[in-house]
């Protein structure tokens, strides 16, 4: 936050601090005494730091207001103490931690008699519970001089905050010594009895509740630990304590109490699905409650705790029939007389709990007393009760996924498929489970065709005949599913059978297409009358289409360039010079088109000499093919400038019928005249005119791109690279041209070896130093 940059302007609070007759109250009453102090105020933290002001900040949120002051501001003073005293500024906390005076004051508050003002509670709470986290030891020890601590704790644990105060004490200590600590302190002193002991038809709603609540988490919290550090070498004596069959025995009669009690019931077998939960570890510490039908759990159920409950299954039979007297209750669609109740609907779940565990023998008692047949009659019975009919299907769910079943000895054996499951076939033959299913579906079907409602269980419903057909088909019992169905009269049987087929499917159809169209039926609902609108529109749009579609084929290009028609740079490729040659006056007129930075000219200019005078650039006369014009390079030529090739003429590049020479076999140069015009100068068809300079101030540049090979005759000689590496010098041809370039002489002479397969143009003027281009 912002406040831990010192972000903030200056405020009056720094002005009032000035002052020495300052008070707290009109420090408390600046608006911004929370921020200053959660930013290190100084001056202002000193302030609260005196005695005087730490006993009236605790005095504040232990002592009640003034009764005849406006309740809109009767607690202002109260709730900026608290929020003051744990801004978790470590000043602050040092001295309530250290000064014994101030935690005597601030334990001064459980002594008061209940109930406690819950919004005091709070502030209490949470003061208190702030000062466990920084200072766990000192506080602990204060708390364990006060022997009447746990006294106190029970006395009120009928106030929420009290109540998290003492989980607070089980939570806020993260060391696993001093925690250790706490939990046999705690259990010395009798903290699980004394809350068991709550759990009793003579107490009141609140403390039933709170003392309900404590024990549940008690026993998450002892668990989740357990898994967290599991070599512990000490067990968690809280949960220890919980699961004595003393405890067990004392909670069953608290339920059983002849008073029957709803709340104390309630609360009671709250604290046995606790005990009767099991979970598995999931990633990264966290943990979740298993699934109904798993049996992978990371703990299995104590035994003491299902022998106990075991013995007492007649007893919650009874309240299922009989439970606690409550008035007749009227809804908008019948009266309910006597309506389901909490004490029947938490009793189904224990019964839940304890078909999940899949022991032999609560299976055998659940048989006997013939519990499932009446849940199911209140499942037809109870039709508008979905808290209830999610009970009865999780509880048939788990009858059809039971492949394992717990012993005796709490060992778990395997089943056979075609086995004497005894509960399955209970809830198939003496449940008449079919038979039940196609009663209430034909009746719901008779009273919709009525113009009735639809039967609330119908959902359920569906899903309980799934789970048959699912657990006939691939379930881990389908074999003895299939033989119990096999068994059933054969009227029952073919409705069965029908049923699947027809109303089955056609729901589970249905169904499932609503499910698809669910997240635009509600926008229909809802805007019914939007769909009257018309919003037609009389374009053409199959032209806009069309033009779309050609605009993007021409502007998008692929990434498949397999048949693009592009040329391919690294492509090896025959290059053609024809013998004609065109003519091209010297007085510069591409200079403006040709004009390049000298720089990069000269660089260019010197690459071209050095990769022509390389030895691996050989040329070499091809005595198979006629002599024409012709060069075939082995490596890619450069074709950086091919904007100065356009510019000075194509023809070089041009591909026509070259002309029959007079003979063939090696080059002849007989044919070279030296009538070449200096006011006329010919083009070369040499590729030294790719990389050529055609800078105005250079007087050589013009007569390089004209460099005189041009023959008069028809004839032509043909040339290719070659890697030849032969030094002979012997009949070499040489063929010397003037050229006059203005006042300047210029002298260009042609040499080509036959035998070493070179030819050599040398340039040699009155001003400038000798040039020489050698080609092999």
């Amino acid at each position: 936050m912002f406040w831990k940059f010192d972000l903030h302007s200056s405020s009056h609070i720094d002005t009032l601090l000035e002052r020495e007759d300052v008070t707290l109250k009109e420090l408390m009453d600046e608006e911004d005494v929370l921020q200053e102090c959660k930013a290190q105020n100084r001056k202002l933290i000193e302030f609260l730091l005196k005695s005087e002001c730490l006993e009236d900040l605790v005095s504040f949120i232990i002592e009640e207001p003034p009764q005849d002051m406006d309740e809109k501001i009767r607690y202002k003073y109260p709730n900026i103490s608290c929020e003051l005293l744990t801004s978790d500024v470590s000043q602050i906390n040092d001295r309530l931690g250290e000064e014994e005076s101030l935690l005597l004051k601030l334990y001064s508050f459980l002594l008061n008699e209940s109930p406690l003002n819950p919004l005091l509670a709070s502030f209490f709470s949470k003061v208190l519970s702030i000062l466990i986290s920084r200072k766990p030891e000192q506080i602990v020890d204060f708390l364990k001089k006060k022997h009447d601590f746990v006294d106190l704790i029970i006395k009120h644990i009928g106030t929420s905050a009290i109540m998290d105060l003492l989980l607070r004490l089980l939570t806020c200590i993260e060391p696993p010594q001093p925690r250790q600590e706490v939990l046999n302190w705690l259990n010395e002193e009798r903290i699980i009895q004394r809350l068991v002991e709550i759990v009793h038809p003579s107490q009141d709603e609140d403390r039933h509740s709170n003392a309900s609540q404590s024990l549940c988490e008690i026993i998450r919290l002892s668990r989740d630990q357990m898994l967290q550090v599991q070599n512990s070498s000490e067990p968690d004596p809280l949960l220890a304590s919980l699961e004595k069959q003393e405890i067990i025995e004392q909670l069953l009669s608290n339920i059983f109490h002849k008073e029957k009690n709803e709340s104390a019931i309630v609360s009671a077998i709250q604290i046995l699905l606790t005990l009767l939960e099991t979970r598995r570890q999931t990633f990264e510490g966290h943990i979740e409650i298993c699934p109904p039908g798993m049996s992978n759990s990371t703990y299995s159920v104590n035994k003491t705790v299902l022998e106990a409950i075991k013995a007492r299954l007649s007893s919650f039979h009874e309240l299922l029939l009989e439970p606690p007297k409550k008035s007749v209750m009227k809804t908008t669609w019948g009266v309910l007389d006597p309506p389901v109740g909490n004490t029947r609907l938490n009793v189904i779940r224990l019964i839940s709990s304890l078909l999940q565990t899949n022991t032999s023998s609560v299976n055998q008692e659940l048989i006997e007393l013939n519990s499932i047949g009446v849940i199911l009659d209140m499942f037809f019975k109870y039709t508008w009760n979905n808290f209830l009919h999610t009970q009865v299907e999780i509880c048939i769910a788990l009858i059809l996924a039971s492949p394992l079943e717990n012993t005796e000895n709490g060992t778990i054996t395997d089943q056979d498929s075609t086995g004497d499951n005894v509960l399955l076939k209970h809830l198939f033959l003496k449940c008449q489970l079919i038979e039940r299913i196609l009663e209430a579906w034909e009746m719901n079907e008779k009273k919709q065709a009525e113009g009735g409602r639809r039967h609330g269980y119908m959902g359920h419903l569906t899903r309980i005949a799934n789970c048959i057909v699912h657990s006939t088909d691939k379930g881990p019992n389908s074999t003895l599913v299939q033989q119990l169905i096999k068994e059933l009269p054969e009227e029952v049987r073919e409705r069965w059978e029908t049923f699947c087929t027809s109303s089955l499917g056609e729901t589970n159809k249905r169904n499932t297409v609503d499910l698809v169209m669910n997240s635009f039926s509600c926008c229909s609902v809802s805007f019914d009358r939007v769909s009257d609108i018309n919003f037609t529109l009389n374009t053409n749009e199959s032209g806009n289409i069309a033009l779309f579609e050609a605009c993007c084929k021409e502007r998008i290009q692929q990434f498949d360039d397999g048949g693009s028609d592009e040329e391919d740079i690294w492509e090896e490729k025959h290059i053609a010079f024809t013998p004609e040659s065109q003519r091209r006056s010297s007085s510069g007129s591409t200079d403006s088109e040709e004009s390049t930075d000298s720089e990069e000219e000269d660089g260019t200019k010197q690459d071209l000499f050095e990769s022509h005078t390389s030895t691996e650039d050989k040329m070499e006369v091809d005595l198979s093919e006629p002599p024409n014009w012709s060069a075939n390079f082995d490596v890619p030529m450069d074709t950086a400038h091919g904007a100065s090739l356009d510019s000075v003429g194509s023809a070089v590049w041009s591909t026509e019928a070259p002309v029959p020479a007079k003979e063939t076999g090696w080059a002849s140069f007989s044919d070279f005249t030296s009538s070449l015009s200096s006011k006329d100068s010919l083009r070369s068809n040499s590729p030294v005119e790719m990389e050529t300079n055609t800078d105005p101030g250079d007087p050589l540049s013009a007569n390089v791109t004209t460099l005189a090979t041009q023959l008069e005759t028809p004839g032509s000689v043909a040339m290719e690279a070659s890697s030849d590496g032969e030094d002979d010098v012997e009949n070499a041809d040489k063929v010397t041209e003037t050229v006059m370039n203005g006042s300047m002489k210029e002298t260009l002479s042609l040499t080509v070896d036959a035998k070493t397969e070179t030819a050599v143009f040398k340039s040699s003027s009155d001003s400038w130093d000798d040039h020489c281009w050698c080609y092999a």
